[in-house]
């Protein structure tokens, strides 16, 4: 079957509306672009907390996708009258029907992280079996290795990571990091987040790769101490974090932080000062991992 797709350029203000107006006129998924990606005008959003509109571009671009028998005319202006706006100008187009599992197996192969540790989707051979290979398949929750801040704290793991140390993943997404942990001898290791479907994804991905971790509810963590801190999250909420990732960190214990941009860096680390003594240990990509060694408690 194939599909229809139309697309338009809203304010940001706006988006939030115009998305929820165009599923309720019958289309089937929304995507939101940022109408200068590629050129010198691009602008990259990475949704920190505590960004107004965040999530939009100032100009943003909507495609809607429908299907193969819709009429575009009809969504369009089914939306707009929902919204009492005027009808916008907008492209349409046709998007052919494929197989579109094995189009999205083509884009993921496996991943080096270091010479002695991949990330391997399932439906590929390891190309290294002496390696620590982490079998991954891209799902909803964060963490296929492919992005640079992933990249930095495997990275991170692979060189520091003492046999039998304690870890906890703070924000584990897919749970990645503290499977990575867990193979390169982890003795007891923790992850946590606040999405409930991060917490499933991470359980079943540990299952697939032979591993003990635990995963629960960042709410459901109990006050213990950890030899290491991994969190890949973003800088505000880094910062935000600094007091309780510290109070989880064993005296003479490594943190390691990313999702920070090198731009961020300064910020971040100023908020960890008081319990660390942190910078900069490696940059990818404009992205950078910031790690310290948890400074010995008064009394």
């Amino acid at each position: 079957m194939s599909f229809v797709a139309l697309r338009f350029d809203v304010a940001a203000a706006d988006a939030d509306r115009w998305s929820d107006a165009l599923l309720d006129a019958g289309a089937l998924s929304i995507d939101a672009a940022d109408p200068f990606a590629g050129t010198d005008g691009e602008s990259p959003i990475f949704g920190e907390p505590s960004e107004a509109l965040r999530g939009w571009w100032q100009v943003t671009r909507l495609t809607a996708l429908c299907a193969g028998d819709a009429d575009p005319v009809s969504v369009v202006r089914s939306a707009a009258d929902a919204l009492a706006f005027a009808e916008p100008p907008f492209e349409r187009y046709r998007v052919p029907d494929r197989d579109w599992v094995r189009a999205t197996q083509a884009q993921f192969a496996p991943l080096r992280i270091t010479d002695a540790l991949w990330i391997v989707p399932s439906w590929c051979s390891p190309p290294c079996p002496d390696a620590t290979n982490i079998l991954l398949d891209p799902g909803l929750a964060f963490g296929t290795g492919a992005h640079p801040t992933t990249r930095l704290c495997l990275r991170f793991l692979a060189d520091e990571l003492k046999r039998r140390d304690s870890v906890l993943d703070y924000g584990c997404g897919s749970g990645i990091l503290a499977i990575a942990a867990a193979k390169l001898g982890a003795d007891r290791v923790v992850g946590v987040d606040i999405d409930l479907q991060a917490i499933s994804a991470s359980i079943e991905n540990a299952r697939a790769n032979g591993v003990r971790a635990r995963f629960m509810h960042v709410d459901a963590l109990r006050e213990e101490g950890f030899a290491v801190v991994v969190a890949n999250i973003l800088a505000n909420p880094l910062r935000v974090l600094a007091p309780a990732l510290a109070a989880r960190t064993h005296d003479g214990g490594r943190i390691a932080l990313s999702g920070i941009l090198a731009t961020q860096a300064d910020a971040v680390a100023h908020h960890y000062a008081p319990w660390f003594d942190v910078a900069v240990r490696a940059a990818d990509d404009g992205w950078v991992l910031l790690t310290g060694v948890r400074r010995t408690r008064n009394g």
